[in-house]
Parts: C-alpha cells; sequence; structure tokens
C-alpha cells in the first residue's frame, strides 16, 4: 500500500482577500489545460506587442493579493519583480469547487473596483465562458459562450448555428477571436 501523504503539504499558494488568507489548492488537469491552451493562445498573439500574458501571478490591489489563472496587462509600469501592482487589462478565472464562490463573489467586486477592463470566469464543467465588461465602473455581463459538443451541434437548425457562438471575440483587441474549442481542448 503506497505511503499517505500530507495533502498539498509541499504547495504554499495563498490569496488574500481583505485581510483574510486563503490557501489554493493545486489545480485539476481540465483546469490546467485551459489555463495552459489560454496561456499559449495570448502569448503567440501578443508577441511582439506592449501587452504581456502571465498566468498565476500575483495581483496586488492595495492589501489584496489575488492570483488570478490567467491576466493580461498592457501598462508595463504595473510589472513589478514581485507580480502586478494594479489592476491588469484582463483577468480569466477558472472555477473550481474550493474558489468558485471568491471567483463570483469578492474577486468579482475587487477587479470591479480597481478597473479590470474585462473579466472571464470559465467553467470547465460546463465548458463555458461568461463575460463580463466594465461599464460605468460596473461589470456588465456581455455574453455566456457555450462549447457545443457534435450532437449538439447536428440537433440545431441553420439560423440556430447562425447564431451560436462559437468563438470568443477579446474586446482589448480588434483582431483576435478564439474559437472556444482551442480553449477546452484537452
Amino acid at each position: 500500500m503506497p505511503a499517505k501523504i500530507a495533502k498539498y503539504a509541499d504547495y504554499d499558494l495563498a490569496e488574500r482577500i481583505h485581510g483574510v488568507e486563503y490557501q489554493m489548492a493545486p489545480a485539476r488537469i481540465h483546469h490546467a489545460e485551459i489555463r495552459q491552451n489560454l496561456d499559449r493562445i495570448f502569448s503567440s498573439y501578443l508577441r511582439g506587442k506592449r501587452c504581456k500574458t502571465f498566468s498565476e501571478v500575483g495581483v496586488f490591489l492595495d492589501d489584496n493579493l489575488l492570483i488570478p489563472d490567467v491576466l493580461i496587462v498592457c501598462d508595463r509600469d504595473k510589472i513589478k519583480y514581485d507580480g502586478i501592482h494594479g489592476a491588469p487589462d484582463l483577468v480569466i478565472e477558472i472555477l473550481s469547487p474550493s474558489t468558485s464562490k471568491r471567483d463570483k463573489g469578492s474577486k468579482l467586486k475587487l477587479y470591479e473596483q480597481y478597473g479590470v477592463k474585462e473579466y472571464w470566469i470559465v467553467d470547465p464543467k460546463g465548458n463555458s465562458i461568461e463575460v463580463r465588461k466594465l461599464q460605468d465602473n460596473e461589470f456588465v455581463l456581455d455574453e455566456v459562450y457555450h462549447l457545443l459538443d457534435q450532437e449538439e451541434w447536428d440537433c440545431m437548425d441553420e439560423d440556430e448555428r447562425k447564431a451560436a457562438k462559437i468563438s470568443l471575440k477579446v474586446s482589448l483587441y480588434d483582431d483576435l477571436e478564439i474559437p472556444l474549442k482551442d480553449i477546452f481542448a484537452e
């Protein structure tokens, strides 16, 4: 019988929100695959451009320390040796059972308060993405995207297929549209 290992004993990653520290668990495989896919897509697109993409880097918003799954920063003055100081332009959180309440609650409110322009909440179980955009200092739900499987696609009529959102337009860039299948690829 294998030796019992203390759960997450060597994993030391924590966020601090309004003075409360939250230990984070290592990502599950599908969560990590989605994060890697997004990082690859953004890294490739942003090569040679002013904006930079990061994964699991600390974001300091006054006394709060948040660690989003993926983020984009266009103001390079915010990039310091220990993390990002100030609001990123785009933040992506990939839901997990232990973080989803914070991702949809206190973290959403902080990102909104500090001026993040676009916030995605990715649900790996539902293969969906909620996109919120900052308007008048408030996040507004812009769109909810769902990855359709072949059976769902086959059951749609022509009008439904035309209306289906099979790719996600990134509002920060005029020429970046990401197929959902590329985000959720395993």
